[in-house]
């Protein structure tokens, strides 16, 4: 597989790399990283609620990378299970411990255990904007149709 970026990683947890994973790629073709959960013991996330789940691991990526939390496909649909923040961003200059957001919209309580996978890591390269003032915009086909406006 190739790397193009080197993403420096320490463990803030003495579980990671022992009875924990360091976050991985479950294919060769992934996209994603898988992150586990560094607990002391299961907890159980009841319909309705949310929780910050500790990976045990804290991150430097090089400038101009951003690190992007997804859900994991499987427990959102099995179970419902989703990140409260939609996607959680983790900018260059953070270097705490990544912690994920989960939320329980399935009707059943979903136990976390301890070394359980509980979204994904995507790195991806950032743009910043300058922002220009103008007083109009130049116009466009669509104009300011909004939701529903380009059809079905």
């Amino acid at each position: 597989m190739k790397y193009d970026i080197t993403v420096d990683v320490t463990t803030v947890s003495d579980k990671v790399g022992d009875t924990v994973q360091y976050p991985f790629y479950a294919t060769e073709g992934a996209a994603g990283m898988d992150l586990c959960a560094c607990l002391e013991q299961e907890i159980v996330l009841e319909p309705g609620a949310r929780v910050q789940v500790p990976t045990g691991i804290a991150i430097k990526m090089p400038p101009g990378v951003v690190a992007l939390l997804f859900p994991r496909s499987g427990n959102a649909w099995r179970s419902g299970i989703t990140l409260s923040n939609a996607v959680g961003v983790v900018d260059q200059d953070y270097i705490g411990e990544i912690k994920v957001l989960l939320t329980n919209l399935g009707d059943k309580p979903f136990p976390v255990r301890p070394g359980d996978r509980v979204a994904q890591m995507v790195f991806l390269p950032v743009l910043q904007a300058r922002l220009n003032l103008v007083d109009e915009l130049e116009s466009t086909e669509r104009g300011s149709g909004g939701f529903g406006s380009t059809g079905r």
